[in-house]
């Protein structure tokens, strides 16, 4: 199993689509935007013929207004693990956890969960101040899995996942990074911003804020998105729209480098064009 790592806009897509497409692989992507239909601008994802040329996994699952987390992706590997894959971690958490496993959840009934979104995180905080002290009040999602796990169970969330220790989806997994200098990576990012104004952005976000109507949709926070409803609202003209975007998607880079560095120790990591001919060398190689 080969996974492709790197910050946004570093090229990663394009070098598995060139590979995949050389020694027969298919796609599976872990990424927080690309995963949405509609998204199609924002989300730089890979054309409708490249979609088409390799097959692609963890593209097109969900519409904006569907709620998804790491279990989605899991779901998708689970059918495809005995494929020849080429992971492309465009949302390095998802790889993370998956490498590093998941605690067996316990099944919810429809009861329950319509129980559980009765109570919030102060009622999590007052049975279990230790699982509580890990999630902010304001993330609803994971507050209402922890109740549900406790209205199931009834054990408090903490003590079932000390009971119920992770297990690794993805084993025996080679890591190839993207190194790129921060520098580089910022003219990167402007070109690719400049692009994804002129070829629509901001006629696609329109289109998802006529069509949903809720900007709290986690799909409408992401960058790229916000601004462009900023734009709408008057913040910004159409020259700090492209700046505010292109700053807000710097920073996200360095955060995903960062992450990437602490968090993937067992990993290759080459500048482009060096990584291009490590695997090169690798790929051919591979049953």
């Amino acid at each position: 199993m080969i996974a492709l790592i790197g910050p946004t806009a570093s090229g990663k897509s394009d070098l598995a689509i060139e590979f995949a497409g050389k020694y027969g692989y298919e796609i599976l992507s872990l990424d927080s935007l690309s995963i949405y239909k509609e998204i199609d601008i924002a989300s730089a994802k890979p054309s409708q013929e490249e979609l088409k040329k390799i097959k692609h996994y963890g593209v097109n699952e969900i519409y904006p207004n569907e709620k998804f987390d790491v279990m989605k992706f899991i779901e998708i590997y689970e059918k495809i693990k005995d494929k020849k894959i080429i992971i492309v971690g465009g949302t390095s958490f998802y790889l993370k956890a998956m490498l590093t496993g998941i605690s067996q959840m316990p099944k919810v009934s429809v009861e329950i969960k319509k129980e559980a979104l009765k109570y919030n995180w102060e009622f999590l905080n007052k049975i279990d101040k230790e699982y509580a002290s890990k999630i902010k009040p304001q993330d609803s999602y994971r507050v209402t899995k922890a109740i549900e796990i406790y209205l199931s169970t009834n054990t408090i969330p903490s003590i079932y996942f000390k009971q119920n220790p992770p297990k690794p989806i993805i084993e025996n997994c080679q890591i190839y990074e993207i190194a790129v200098d921060r520098s580089l990576l910022r003219e990167k990012i402007k070109l690719r911003t400049q692009k994804l104004l002129e070829i629509g952005l901001v006629d696609e976000v329109a289109y998802l804020e006529s069509k949903y109507r809720d900007r709290k949709l986690p799909a409408l926070k992401a960058i790229g998105i916000k601004e462009v409803l900023d734009y709408f609202n008057g913040i910004y003209d159409k020259e700090t729209l492209k700046e505010k975007i292109i700053t807000n998607t710097a920073r996200l880079a360095k955060r995903q480098q960062t992450f990437n560095k602490t968090q993937f120790k067992d990993k290759i990591s080459l500048p482009l064009e060096e990584l291009r001919q490590e695997l090169l060398k690798k790929l051919p190689n591979v049953n």
